[in-house]
């Protein structure tokens, strides 16, 4: 019996431990991360849809909200033409009432093929809104009355 139990004990699995064979572990540099790119600014893909060029209207609408401009229908326009959209194919609302007071909101389009591209700012909207719609029967963008874009 006395023979079985020394057989036993020396086939236990010695528990993991640290190692006694006197070497030492050094830990591994720290490897560097990978930077994220840089994001790209959006372009105009004059071969593409509306929907393509969402990207770049939104991001001009932004860049004319953010600036003392904000109220001025000119203003996304003149950016707009600068971004390469074609001034021939944009609409803008008046930025005054009929008796002189500032619009609540701006509206601003770009035909774009059989469809709108469409912008909405000022106080009564709170932030910009943009979006693509399907264009009018009649091949207009906007619904009632909007200004003469003759500058």
């Amino acid at each position: 019996m006395i023979l079985a139990a020394l057989l036993l004990a020396g086939c236990t699995i010695p528990a993991p431990g640290p190692s006694t064979t006197g070497t030492t572990t050094t830990p591994a540099e720290p490897v560097p991360s990978a930077t994220a790119p840089a994001p790209v600014a959006p372009i105009l893909v004059p071969d593409g849809t509306a929907s393509d060029n969402l990207p770049l209207f939104t991001s001009v609408t932004a860049a004319v909200w953010a600036t003392e401009e904000r109220t001025a229908g000119r203003a996304y326009i003149d950016a707009l033409v600068s971004a390469g959209f074609d001034k021939a194919a944009m609409q803008v609302t008046n930025d005054l009432s009929t008796v002189g007071n500032a619009a609540e909101s701006i509206l601003f389009s770009v035909r774009w093929g059989e469809e709108c591209l469409v912008g909405q700012v000022g106080p009564a909207t709170g932030e910009p809104a943009t979006i693509v719609v399907p264009a009018l029967a009649e091949g207009n963008c906007l619904v009632g009355s909007t200004r003469p874009i003759d500058w």
